[in-house]
C-alpha cells in the first residue's frame, strides 16, 4: 500500500467490488484520455505489457483491444510528461468471450492490476470452484504476469457482500502486515493487484471491521504530520476513534477543518508515491497536485469513517 498506493487505489476503485471499497469513483477525478489500439502498440509501456500478456497467454494474441486510455495526461498536450496510469482492455470475439484488463504504472511500466473475466465456463464460474482450485487460478495469474507467488504466505477469507459470494486472497511476506499481492474473486472474475508489501504501521487497528484491523485506514492515519496537526499521539487518536467518532469530528473539536486534515494526509501519501515510483527523483508541483486529487475522495472516506460500521 505504501509503495504502490496510487496504483493500488486507482485499480481498487475500478475493479474491486463495492462491498470491499465503497469509495467514490476516483477515476473520475482526473482526465482520462482515450487511446486507439495503434497508439497502445506505439506506446512503450503499452507495448511491453502486451508482449508480456501474449507470451504468458498466447491465445490473447487473437483478442481485440476494445478499450484503452491513459490517466492524468493533459489531452491538449499529451507530450507533457508521462501518464500516471495506462489501461488496456482486450476481449475474445464472441458473445461470452474471455476478457482481460491491464492497469499499468505509467512511470515505471509495471503491471499493477489485472482483471481476468470469463475464463471459466459460464455454467461453472471461478467462484464455484473449490478453495484449492481458486488458489491455483490466482497463483497462475500472479506467476505469469507479476512474479512468483511461492515465497509469500497465503490467506483466503470471505468478505461481506450481500449480493454475491466474494473471496479475498492475500499474499504477504513473512512478518508483513500489508500483502504484496491481493486478489479478489467474485462471479467469474479474478482481480489481482500489486500492493508491494510493507512493514507494520506504528499503531494498528485505528478502525476495525468484524473485529479485525483495517490496514487501509492504518496506512493513511499513521502520519506524523496528522498527529502534529491534531496535537495527539497515535495511541490517543486510536483511543478517540474507538469511541465511534470520526477523525473529522475529532479535528472539529480542535477547530481544525476537514480540508486541513485531508490536505495533510493526501500530501503525505502523494509524496510517498512519487518517491517510490520515481526512485527519489524530484517531481514538479503539478504531478503532486494530480496525485493529491486522485487520493482526496479515498482520504475523505477514511477521515469520515467510524469504526465497526460498513464502508
Amino acid at each position: 500500500m505504501k509503495k504502490r498506493l496510487i496504483g493500488g487505489i486507482v485499480a481498487a476503485v475500478i475493479m474491486i467490488p463495492t462491498a470491499a471499497f465503497a469509495a467514490p469513483p476516483l477515476i473520475e477525478m482526473m482526465t482520462r484520455t482515450p487511446m486507439t489500439a495503434e497508439q497502445i502498440r506505439m506506446d512503450s509501456v503499452g507495448q511491453a505489457a502486451l508482449e508480456k500478456l501474449y507470451h504468458s497467454y498466447p491465445e490473447t494474441k487473437s483478442f481485440v483491444i476494445t478499450d484503452a486510455s491513459q490517466l492524468g495526461v493533459d489531452p491538449t498536450n499529451v507530450s507533457m510528461g508521462k501518464a500516471i496510469q495506462t489501461s488496456i482492455v482486450l476481449e475474445e470475439k464472441g458473445a461470452y468471450g474471455k476478457k482481460v484488463r491491464l492497469d499499468l504504472n505509467g512511470i515505471t511500466g509495471e503491471i499493477e492490476h489485472v482483471n481476468q473475466e470469463n475464463w471459466e465456463p459460464l455454467g461453472k464460474p471461478v467462484i464455484s470452484l473449490t478453495d484449492e482450485e481458486i488458489k491455483l487460478k490466482v497463483d497462475e495469474l500472479i506467476n505469469k504476469l507479476f512474479g512468483s507467488s511461492e515465497k509469500y504466505e497465503y490467506s483466503m477469507e470471505p468478505i461481506q457482500n450481500p449480493d454475491q459470494k466474494t473471496l479475498i486472497l492475500n499474499y504477504a511476506e513473512k512478518g508483513s502486515t500489508t500483502p504484496y499481492y491481493q486478489a479478489l474473486v467474485q462471479g467469474n472474475t479474478i482481480s489481482v493487484s500489486l500492493i508491494g508489501g510493507g512493514s507494520a504501521p506504528s499503531v494498528e487497528g485505528y478502525f476495525t471491521t468484524n473485529g479485525k484491523p483495517d490496514y487501509t485506514a492504518d496506512a493513511f492515519l499513521n502520519d506524523e504530520n496528522l498527529f502534529s496537526l491534531l496535537q495527539m499521539s497515535p495511541a490517543e487518536l486510536k483511543q478517540e476513534l474507538a469511541k465511534g467518532i470520526s477523525v473529522v469530528e475529532i479535528a472539529a473539536s480542535k477547530k481544525i477543518s476537514k480540508q486541513q486534515v485531508l490536505d495533510v494526509i493526501a500530501s503525505t501519501q502523494a509524496k510517498k508515491q512519487i518517491q517510490a515510483d520515481l526512485h527519489g527523483k524530484a517531481s514538479d508541483d503539478e504531478t503532486l497536485e494530480q496525485l493529491k486529487q486522485i487520493l482526496a475522495p479515498k482520504v475523505s472516506q477514511v477521515i469520515e469513517h467510524k469504526t465497526e460500521t460498513s464502508w
